[in-house]
């Protein structure tokens, strides 16, 4: 029996596959496999090469336009499932496709029973979209890419753990990674540079100065070595480094003190900090919505005492902290990170002595807010949402 509401063979798609790879993904892989069952393969380097042209996609699949055809065709490689020999479908106006071995042999279509149909003609709302996969790593394309702008590789490698911890944390999809790795790339390699430039000139000074004794003053920045030994041979975040300065600046420039040391004095009070830092960070890794009557542990405050912040301005900091994230209902895997950092980068707020990096706007979306004497010049929300001490 018939019906005028199903005039064609039904698209038949596994849920399973479709919570495994996405729901455009698993159509798209159902059809490529149906077309591979009547139609000629290819045999070429070992594998079976099923080569369609525009005329037969459009015919199977015509609830997609070119740019989805594409975005998925690339999604389905991206994961592993197939391999893909065509150019990008926009220019090339065919796929020549094979079934991964590796990845058809755990999840064929052909394996799954099939099951109720899926009304493709309403479209999914999160279609094709995926979180960011924990080993998730920028493939050849986007190196290329990258190298355009004169970027190191090296420099690409350092940002992946810092992206796939943000947007993981986040619990956010996208259908494009990708795009929005070389987006943020771009941005911290231009605020590289012009950190490179202002150090380059400071360390000039430095040089001039190097038989003097100089006095703490605002605008002092570590040296590149310093930073490199540091970051590089003692392995501490950047982002860590970068927070320490503010506070180191502020303590002996009110002690008044003089020297040639500073670089030296710095190093040592970054790794005093870093061993309690660690030591407050906590083992589940598991996002979650911060309790109702939380309170930072005593590694917190620990931390705190070294940066020379006082107890009772973080103290302050907790009822609003609590507020705030208990209302915008966003899950984190360590509240205590964030609290401690949001600390540390009011208190130099307030003593009008914000991050020499004011790099805000970071990982796309943040707004960009200017230093304050007060933190009571700013919102709370504008306070608890800024990340540019992240950078």
């Amino acid at each position: 029996m018939s019906s005028s509401l199903i005039p064609e063979r039904p698209l038949l798609v596994s849920p399973s596959l479709a919570a495994t790879i996405g729901l455009e993904e698993a159509c798209m892989l159902s059809l490529l496999s149906d077309m591979a069952t009547y139609r000629p393969l290819l045999a070429r380097e070992g594998q079976q090469w099923l080569d369609v042209d525009e005329a037969l996609i459009t015919r199977a699949m015509p609830f997609w336009n070119t740019q989805d055809i594409q975005r998925i065709s690339k999604n389905l490689r991206d994961q592993g499932i197939i391999l893909l020999a065509s150019a990008p479908f926009t220019e090339s106006r065919r796929l020549t496709i094979a079934f991964n071995d590796g990845q058809a042999a755990r999840t064929p279509v052909e394996q799954h029973r099939p099951l109720p149909i899926i009304n493709m003609t309403a479209g999914s709302k999160n279609g094709g979209a995926n979180l960011i996969a924990p080993n998730w790593q920028p493939d050849q394309e986007l190196l290329r890419q990258v190298a355009q702008h004169n970027i190191p590789e090296d420099f690409v490698r350092l940002q992946v753990p810092e992206f796939i911890t943000y947007w993981r944390e986040r619990g956010e999809t996208s259908h494009s990674w990708g795009a929005k790795f070389l987006k943020d790339v771009l941005h911290k390699w231009r605020n590289h540079q012009t950190l490179m430039a202002r150090q380059a000139r400071e360390n000039n000074e430095e040089f001039l100065n190097r038989d003097k004794d100089i006095a703490m003053h605002m605008n002092w920045r570590p040296s590149n070595d310093a930073l490199e030994v540091l970051v590089k041979h003692a392995g501490i975040s950047f982002a860590f480094v970068e927070d320490a300065i503010p506070e180191f600046v502020l303590y002996w420039q009110e002690r008044g003190e003089v020297g040639r040391t500073w670089n030296s004095k710095f190093i040592q009070h970054v790794k005093r900090q870093w061993v309690r830092y660690s030591s407050a960070l906590e083992n589940d890794t598991e996002p979650k919505r911060i309790p109702e009557n939380w309170q930072p542990s005593n590694e917190v405050f620990d931390v705190l005492r070294l940066a020379e912040i006082k107890m009772d301005f973080a103290q302050k900091q907790v009822a609003e902290f609590v507020l705030f994230w208990r209302e915008s209902n966003q899950l984190y895997a360590s509240w205590n990170t964030k609290f401690l950092q949001h600390v540390k980068y009011h208190w130099a707020k307030q003593h009008a002595l914000a991050p020499t990096t004011q790099q805000a706007n970071h990982h796309a979306g943040q707004q960009t807010y200017h230093s304050a004497s007060s933190t009571r010049d700013r919102s709370l929300v504008q306070d608890l949402t800024d990340r540019s001490w992240a950078q």
